[in-house]
């Protein structure tokens, strides 16, 4: 790939393979976005660089990123939208601080600690396989026939 001036402006477009994004949103959310445009989501999204352009020294066009969903997960109820809300503004406040608004900066030195304490209430991923193994077991169970002689 090659290197990019620190003052070239890169254009981003999403892929249109949406998929990871349609199975995050639940029906109920998905009709409610038809129904009510300019309805909002809030979501925790993992991107991926997938293709680029590049153009010839002096054009006059930008580089531009095509990005992939690869992970994500909406947020379907009151405190799990307002604990998103607060580390996005937690990584706005951060970047206006560090003057890194528009550009990817270091990220928040405190921000482990905000989301440490939003997610105290969310299980762990031990307890969500402890969780997936009862529901294994208990599907097992079900099947089993007795008998009684």
């Amino acid at each position: 790939m090659p290197k990019l001036d620190e003052d070239a402006e890169v254009e981003v477009k999403l892929d249109s393979a949406a998929v990871m994004l349609q199975g995050a949103i639940p029906a109920i959310l998905r009709r409610g976005l038809f129904e009510a445009p300019g309805a909002r989501i809030v979501a925790v999204v993992e991107f991926a660089s997938t293709t680029y352009t590049g153009h010839a020294s002096g054009e006059d066009k930008d580089p531009q990123v095509k990005l992939r969903i690869k992970l994500a997960e909406v947020a379907t109820e009151g405190d799990q939208i307002r604990q998103l809300r607060e580390v996005m503004r937690a990584m706005y406040r951060q970047r206006k601080m560090n003057g890194t608004l528009d550009e990817i900066g270091p990220g928040a030195p405190d921000l482990d600690g905000v989301v440490a304490e939003l997610l105290a209430a969310h299980p762990t991923e031990g307890e969500f396989e402890a969780h997936e193994e009862r529901q294994r077991a208990a599907k097992r169970g079900h099947g089993r026939v007795e008998t009684f002689g």
